[in-house]
């Protein structure tokens, strides 16, 4: 059944759920009304301004020199009594005491939140999307800048627009939880400016903007003049726009650094690639932009020196550069020289054939069918695959 929207999830609970009784605030402070409230924390108040230097290390952990760095902002405080709140109220929610530095760290102001208006609500918002305890702790450690966000003008419309560019909201809580820029794109400055321009000026279907977004989201939360200048470059590799390779040529782009670009153009040009033959092969499987530049000359070294290939072949066939060399490329190739030199490999002399092989493939039709007669054939392949 298909999570329900957002907005309906919260208004059917006028809000938020009552964050009182939800979050147990009244236990959390120990609050009464015969009680000073400062006390009923266990607040205290200081004339020091710097009292909270003190505090955060016997609250937090924090070094000495730590809680000198992060008690500045904090210098106005005369009164722990939000702190404490703040400390009871993360600690109920399971973060210990690693992830309450990490939290504070990012943001020491956190300590001067209202827990009721500021605080408690962003983790109900989150238990409203289903995440459980210990995924909101993940969360939150990973998109602290949530609790400075308001939920309804700002949270909502994130998590819609992100649900929407992804297809899915299991997609959304994914990226959620391990990227952490994610809460920081504007819908406004960013997100709709750049689906505009990708759809209507590049002519990219919505469809394959979510293909592409769904493992790089963060290609549509670039600063619209940053996105511009990416097509830009993709633009002068000559692939069309309405390619279906476009959008993958940009998603490669952004791994990949203009002068980092430029280094690995240098070093196939030192191998005898045209700039037109970088090109080809960058609209054929732009992927291999992400290999090192070390590892992306070893490769290619080996393919020419070793295997005997020409250049050209392998701008024809880029994705041979995308395989690994110390585990397949390199043992293949010995099991391929082998076979040949004992005369047992007649009826295709390619070894592109081998190496293109998946390994359920190469067990079937190389190795199963020689291993008697070569028995090293399987030495070979276990080495590799222990490097």
């Amino acid at each position: 059944m298909a999570a329900a929207p957002l907005r309906s999830v919260l208004q059917r609970r006028n809000g938020l759920l009552p964050l009182f009784e939800t979050c147990r605030l009244r236990d959390l402070l120990f609050f009464s009304s015969s009680v000073d409230p400062a006390a009923a924390v266990g607040g205290t108040i200081s004339p020091d301004p710097h009292f909270m230097v003190e505090y955060l290390v016997n609250s937090c952990g924090f070094s000495p020199s730590e809680a000198a760095k992060f008690s500045k902002p904090l210098a106005h405080l005369r009164s722990t009594e939000k702190p404490d709140a703040v400390l009871n109220f993360m600690r109920s929610q399971g973060l210990g005491g690693a992830a309450i530095r990490k939290v504070i760290s990012s943001e020491p102001n956190y300590l001067c939140y209202n827990v009721e208006t500021n605080i408690a609500p962003k983790f109900q918002f989150l238990r409203d999307l289903g995440l459980s305890e210990s995924d909101i702790v993940d969360v939150i450690l990973k998109n602290d800048v949530i609790l400075r966000l308001d939920v309804h003008r700002s949270l909502v419309p994130k998590l819609e627009m992100w649900e929407s560019l992804l297809g899915s909201r299991e997609l959304v809580l994914k990226h959620l939880k391990k990227t952490r820029w994610f809460f920081f794109s504007s819908v406004k400055k960013k997100l709709h400016p750049n689906l505009k321009f990708l759809r209507d000026e590049c002519g990219i279907p919505e469809e394959r903007l979510s293909l592409v977004l769904r493992s790089h989201p963060q290609l549509i939360s670039l600063k619209p003049e940053s996105l511009r200048a990416l097509v830009a470059r993709a633009d002068e590799l000559g692939m069309p726009r309405q390619s279906r390779m476009f959008m993958w040529i940009l998603d490669a782009l952004l791994m990949v650094s203009k002068e980092r670009f430029e280094a690995k153009v240098e070093l196939m040009r030192s191998f005898g690639w045209s700039e037109s033959e970088f090109s080809s092969a960058v609209r054929k499987n732009p992927t291999f932009l992400s290999i090192s530049l070390d590892m992306l000359r070893r490769k290619v070294d080996f393919f020419i020196n070793v295997v005997g290939y020409t250049t050209s072949f392998i701008a024809s066939h880029p994705n041979l550069l995308l395989l690994s060399l110390q585990k397949r490329v390199i043992p293949r190739f010995r099991v391929w020289e082998m076979l040949n030199t004992k005369g047992l490999w007649t009826r295709r002399g390619k070894f592109s054939y081998f190496v293109k092989l998946s390994n359920t493939k190469f067990q079937e039709k190389i190795v199963l069918p020689y291993k008697e007669k070569v028995p090293e054939l399987l030495d070979i392949l276990r080495a590799g695959a222990e490097q």
